[in-house]
């Protein structure tokens, strides 16, 4: 997919936090990759959520797009990973170390970056910036940002015509704006699908603990409840949290789980549990993170505010599996009236 056209700036922050510590401090984990190429290639800075590269989530789709641009245009990859401890002025002290340090671009993968971004961004004009899921108003600044609510209709979608028990659950990482967004979705494909279906819901963290998004345990615990209670498919959007809940589905026979951001069927350190995993709402970070780095590598940054929506498949269910070939034709339909607007999805539950 190419780069989509620049859409409204009132795009809303993303399913999981992009905390990050200094580049020199206790609190973050830093991995750099030098490319044997030419010398020529773009030196990028990327800053981590919770859970960094191998969350199997959100943080590893946004590497895949990093790792691709390395590996077509050479150069290197600095990487910064958060812990949930960090505070406002780590994630600002990272941003100026990476551009004192000449990333150039350095992206900030997740909400939590937008204040310190905008601080940063303007004392640096000549560095190029991205933020993933959330918008931040700079003339270097790329926002990049995704529907997450019309991808998350279609998981809801899925989850009705899929459950045999009418009971479906919703697990979100942290009570924010950006997880209402899946969790807002969801719930409207559900109900839109059989409106008679029981939907549980429950956030592993709430406000500024970002734990929920990097926490398997609670993930599994919560899925348990949900599982305990009689529902029968799980949909998380919590990151690595994801991980335990999709553990938890594996262990109760005729349950499903739904992923979420990276195809959680076809992630190595999720083989055991594939055959639970219905399909997932993929979150092409990737494409963004990709194209922000070409446009550096091409000389024309890309700035303002682009989205990735379901008509570009900047959101899409995963068909891996074979799971959900018996209802793609509904969800097809589906898919074809949120593009064509007759169906409006709703970014608030």
């Amino acid at each position: 997919m190419r780069r989509v056209a620049k859409l409204s700036a009132a795009c809303i922050a993303s399913a999981a936090l992009a905390v990050t510590a200094t580049a020199c401090g206790s609190t973050s984990s830093e991995k750099e990759s030098s490319s044997s190429g030419s010398g020529k290639g773009v030196k990028v800075g990327l800053a981590f959520d919770v859970g960094g590269r191998g969350d199997r989530s959100f943080n590893d789709s946004a590497a895949r797009g990093a790792d691709k641009a390395k590996a077509e245009f050479g150069g290197e990859i600095k990487e910064l990973t958060a812990k949930t401890s960090d505070t406002e002025a780590d994630r600002e002290q990272r941003l100026s170390d990476l551009a004192e340090a000449g990333y150039n671009p350095i992206v900030g993968i997740g909400y939590a970056y937008a204040a310190s971004m905008t601080k940063v961004a303007a004392r640096y004009p000549k560095t190029s910036f991205g933020i993933v899921d959330s918008v931040v108003d700079g003339k270097n600044v790329n926002s990049i940002t995704f529907t997450e609510e019309q991808g998350s209709y279609l998981a809801g979608v899925a989850a009705a015509l899929k459950s045999k028990s009418k009971h479906v659950g919703f697990i979100g990482g942290v009570d924010v704006p950006l997880i209402k967004k899946f969790e807002a979705g969801y719930l409207q494909g559900v109900k839109d699908t059989d409106p008679k279906i029981k939907v549980d819901t429950q956030y592993l963290s709430h406000g500024s603990d970002t734990s929920g998004f990097a926490s398997p345990d609670k993930g599994k615990e919560a899925a348990q409840g949900m599982l305990d209670n009689g529902a029968d498919v799980v949909y998380t959007a919590a990151g690595s949290s994801g991980n335990g809940a999709i553990e938890a589905v594996a262990g109760k026979k005729g349950a499903w789980a739904i992923g979420v951001d990276s195809d959680q069927y076809n992630v190595p350190g999720l083989a055991k549990y594939k055959n639970s995993i219905l399909t997932s709402m993929v979150k092409n970070v990737d494409l963004g993170v990709y194209d922000f780095v070409k446009s550096i590598h091409d000389g024309k940054p890309l700035s303002g505010t682009h989205t990735y929506a379901l008509a570009q498949d900047g959101v899409k269910l995963s068909p891996s599996g074979g799971f959900i070939d018996d209802i793609q034709a509904k969800l097809d339909a589906a898919k074809k009236k949120i593009v064509d607007g007759s169906i409006k999805v709703k970014s608030t539950p």
